[in-house]
């Protein structure tokens, strides 16, 4: 009868610290897939805000953090979920819609007036450009500027990426954006310059 009851037991207690082991061993690949920083700290931050733009204000150079982070803005789910989401929350599909363009300019023709570059793009939205693009500086963080810029960069990418933002619930009108989706829609036309804009990428 002891004999019995041992067995129940120990039945009983190895079921228990199986179920442990794989609720540790779930929680450590979910932490181990992707970790997330809600906040940058604020040294972090005054880097990320001091790009070097060109004198023509086209492209330039991030600043010497954005590579010591391993250009997270680019390269994780989370910061393109984030940018995407700040797309819709500040109305940029009001202007450039769902990244064709509108009352301003397409993300997926292939033309951009100044440059497809991370710093370009932040240039625009932490500044504002001529023409209707406003400044954002005073309303974004510097840490949700770049998490838009690489949205935006995703969006106009043309080529296939493995990170993607989360799935919107709305229609969809374009590919997704890891799926290259400027390399589908763009059309060079029968001219190979636009004087307002410059060379084709």
């Amino acid at each position: 009868m002891p004999e019995k009851i041992l067995k129940r037991s120990l039945g009983w207690g190895s079921g228990i610290v199986v179920m442990i082991l794989a609720m540790c061993l779930a929680a450590a690949v979910g932490w181990l897939r992707e970790p997330r920083q809600y906040r940058i700290d604020p040294p972090v931050a005054d880097a990320l805000g001091g790009i070097r733009l060109m004198a023509n204000g086209i492209g330039g150079t991030p600043a010497e953090v954005y590579f010591a982070l391993n250009k997270p803005y680019e390269t994780t789910g989370y910061d393109l979920s984030q940018g995407k989401r700040l797309y819709a929350w500040f109305g940029c599909s009001s202007c450039h819609g769902d990244g064709r363009g509108g009352t301003g300019p397409s993300f997926l023709d292939g033309w951009w007036l100044y440059g497809p570059s991370m710093v370009s793009i932040v240039a625009s939205i932490r500044d504002g450009r001529p023409h209707g693009m406003p400044a954002f500086k005073n309303k974004m963080t510097i840490d949700q500027i770049w998490q838009l810029a690489g949205y935006v960069k995703a969006v106009g990418s043309y080529t296939a990426s493995s990170v993607a933002p989360g799935r919107s619930d709305d229609r969809y009108t374009r590919p997704a954006e890891n799926r290259a989706p400027a390399a589908i829609f763009f059309e060079q036309g029968p001219s190979v310059l636009k004087p307002d804009q410059g060379p084709s990428p």
